[in-house]
């Protein structure tokens, strides 16, 4: 296995992260219903997640700004022009599951 130094790991998975952010933002079809039924998280998992790196180091970026970052736009134009009604099949497939709190 290549040995990777720290820095030059964090590189990489900053640019990993930016890569998936940005795939994430030009694939507006895939719901975030879906990625949560799927694969466990979503846009607004992640968006939360890079908040809570904000707190960790004592960074004042609030839950809208971070939406904002991980979307591209505020969440709420996001909602307004992407996002669709959720079926039930997939309302009770992300009941059974859903991340434990």
């Amino acid at each position: 296995m290549t040995e990777i130094d720290d820095k030059t790991r964090t590189e990489l998975e900053a640019a990993a992260f930016r890569r998936l952010v940005g795939h994430l933002r030009e694939r507006t079809d895939v719901q975030n219903i879906d990625l949560m039924n799927l694969a466990g998280f979503c846009r607004n998992c992640l968006s939360n997640w890079m908040k809570d790196a904000a707190d960790e180091k004592g960074l004042d970026l609030d839950k809208e700004e971070a939406r904002e970052m991980v979307y591209g736009m505020p969440y709420s134009r996001w909602k307004e022009e992407y996002q669709k009604e959720a079926s039930s099949e997939k309302l009770a497939a992300f009941e059974v599951n859903r991340p434990k709190e």
